[in-house]
This record gives structure tokens, sequence and C-alpha cells, in this order.
């Protein structure tokens, strides 16, 4: 099954979103969400992101952190990056370890933006982000975003925009520190392979590289470059699919495929 696409306006979103992704009508689009017709959604929530200015410095609650605040689920994420403009980068950890207070005042100051450990990114780079990780993505990235089924966010600091923060939440869920997880890379050099206790993700680039994805489980399949034929149906990027055991996959040429469970 092809997926819908939600397109969602953000103030840091932007107008130039390539066309297989659907008339945008002059909207500034910030994030394309995939959602399905059926009462059972897929358990991940698989999105593109365009950006044009700096997201907010935010961070997000595990599981019993968001539960103890009536929300289902928290939120792991992983970023693949698709596209990066000369310069960009990506906020992920702070340069030294921040305690509450610390952290308090920085993100009242915006000292916060000069403590955050600002990695410069490029196509194929990838990143998972830990519940507890504080953590922004600059601008002239297009990313695509795989996580918990979650929309629970806390921002630290939003570079003067007029936007609530949410100090205390944030404060009380943040592990303010160096990003040290061993999840990341660049699939020029490393296979991307998430097995977290939350999701499990691949970067396939053709079938000899399918091995280790189950043919028995519901897939997501996120055409990431060029063409791929999925049970006889043509993706491109800015297609989701999602298949109740693994189809068909063939690969056209230069094709980069996400698939997702």
């Amino acid at each position: 099954m092809k997926l819908k696409k939600h397109m969602v306006e953000k103030p840091w979103g932007r107008t130039d979103i390539p066309a297989a992704f659907g008339e945008m009508g002059g909207r500034r689009i910030g994030e394309v969400w995939f959602e399905g017709d059926r009462s059972a959604p897929f358990p991940l929530l698989i999105k593109w992101l365009f950006t044009s200015e700096k997201l907010s410095i935010q961070v997000h609650p595990n599981d019993a952190q968001a539960q103890a605040r009536g929300q289902a689920s928290g939120k792991e994420e992983c970023w693949f990056i698709v596209h990066a403009e000369p310069g960009a980068v990506l906020g992920i950890g702070t340069v030294r370890p921040l305690n509450g207070a610390e952290l308090r005042a920085a993100s009242e100051s915006g000292e916060i933006e000069q403590l955050m450990d600002w990695k410069p990114v490029k196509a194929g780079d990838f990143f998972y982000i830990p519940a507890g990780t504080v953590h922004a993505i600059g601008a002239g990235i297009t990313l695509i975003e795989v996580q918990q089924f979650a929309d629970i966010t806390y921002r630290l600091y939003d570079y003067g925009r007029p936007r609530a923060l949410h100090l205390d939440d944030g404060i009380d869920v943040s592990r303010a520190e160096p990003y040290a997880d061993a999840r990341s890379g660049n699939v020029g050099a490393d296979p991307l392979i998430i097995d977290s206790g939350f999701f499990h993700l691949r970067h396939v680039t053709g079938a000899d590289q399918l091995a280790g994805v189950p043919t028995d489980r519901e897939l997501a399949l996120i055409p990431v470059v060029g063409e791929v034929s999925v049970d006889g149906e043509a993706g491109l990027a800015g297609d989701c699919f999602v298949f109740p055991t693994r189809p068909q996959i063939a690969f056209g040429e230069g094709a980069q495929l996400l698939i997702a469970w």
C-alpha cells in the first residue's frame, strides 16, 4: 500500500519542495508525513523534513517520562541526510556536560546555541537520536526521519521566535552531554543498520543487501534516490509503501531505499 502524504507548514520550511511530493501551492512546507487508510497505523512515524532555517533546540522524553505525562510513548528517532547545502549543520548533544541549572540558564540566555555541538553534515550521513538527547536541525537540509509514533517535543530555545518553550519538562528529561551514540556514520563507508529497542532501519541499494530484512514482518519502504519497483509498482522519492511481508523489490540504476520495521 502506498501511503498518503500529509503536508505540514512550518516557519522554517521551504517553498521549493521537489515536484514529486505534489503541489504545495506556495506554502512553506517543513515536514511531509505519511499516513495510511486503516484503523491500525504502521507503528512508526516516517517524515521528510525540509529546512530553510534552524529548527528549535529541543529534546524528547523516553517512554517512562512520556507516560508519566499522560502520553502514549516517548520518541527516539533516526535521521538520514538526503541533501545538505554547503555549511549545513546538525546540533546533536552539547560540547560539555550541563546540569539542570546550567541548561536552564543557557536556554534562558541563549548561550545554549553556542554550547550545542554543531556537526557539519553531507548526503548519506545518519544519526540515531536517543530520547533525552538535546538536538537541533540546521538550515539547508533535507532529511528522512524514522521515529517512534509520537509527536512530543519540548523546546528549550527557539532563537526569539514567538513560540512557547517547555523548560520545566525539557530540562527534566534532558541529558545535556556530548553525543556518543555509535549508531551514526555515512553510508559511503558504513552500513546503516539500526536495531534499537524501538525500530529497525536499513539503507539498501540492491537486492544483495536485503539479507537482513525479514520476510515475515510488516515493512515500510521509503525510496530515497532513483526509482525502485515494489511488487511491480514504481516508487520514487516522495513515496512510502507499507507491506505486510517483504515484497519483490527491483532497483533502478543508482537507486537507494530505506526499509523500516
